[in-house]
């Protein structure tokens, strides 16, 4: 199902990593060192990691600051994706999207659903695109970051993965901004 080819070249990607939880430090932040470690080891760059409190605006000016820098292709969240009050990850990105990306959700429950049963229904992890960005919002937990980076992301983003990937695509993520443009022009 995955399959590598060698003879394209790898393409590193930029990536930022943000947890979003009340309780946590960037030195407590395990999920969060897992997907950098893993974002490394991959051969891609840490653009940046933060940590932010279970709050809209908070998870909304951190991650619309990423999606708007150049320095940025991928923006990865973790915390904040279930059920209870403090949960708001998903309500402070979902309006940022341009497109949603549902099979990123199916493909994770599925995943996930190997792992811990019926339990990956408290998720609400979700991915989509905003301003040639992709973003994807994990649970808290290390074992969904394991669980999403390795069984999705890890091929997904890598320019040798067939028979598609991100990467690819990227340059025309925003084929709907410059057309916009070259009418206004």
């Amino acid at each position: 199902m995955n399959r590598i080819d060698e003879s394209r070249p790898f393409i590193p990607m930029r990536i930022a990593v943000l947890t979003v939880s009340d309780t946590r430090s960037l030195d407590e932040d395990k999920s969060g060192a897992t997907l950098a470690a893993r974002i490394e080891e991959a051969g891609h760059k840490l653009a940046d990691r933060k940590i932010v409190k279970d709050d809209v605006d908070e998870i909304r000016k951190v991650v619309g600051g990423w999606i708007d820098s150049p320095e940025v292709d991928v923006v990865i969240t973790t915390g904040g994706t279930g059920f209870t009050g403090r949960d708001v990850t998903p309500e402070a990105v979902e309006p940022l999207f341009e497109k949603r990306m549902d099979g990123f959700s199916y493909a994770f429950h599925r995943i996930s659903y190997d792992k811990i049963g019926t339990s990956t229904i408290q998720s609400r992890a979700t991915g989509g695109v905003a301003r040639a960005t992709y973003i994807f919002v994990l649970p808290g937990s290390t074992g969904a970051c394991k669980d999403a980076w390795d069984g999705i992301l890890k091929y997904q983003l890598d320019y040798r993965h067939m028979p598609c990937n991100f990467v690819e695509i990227m340059p025309r993520l925003d084929e709907h901004l410059k057309r916009g443009k070259l009418r206004e022009a």
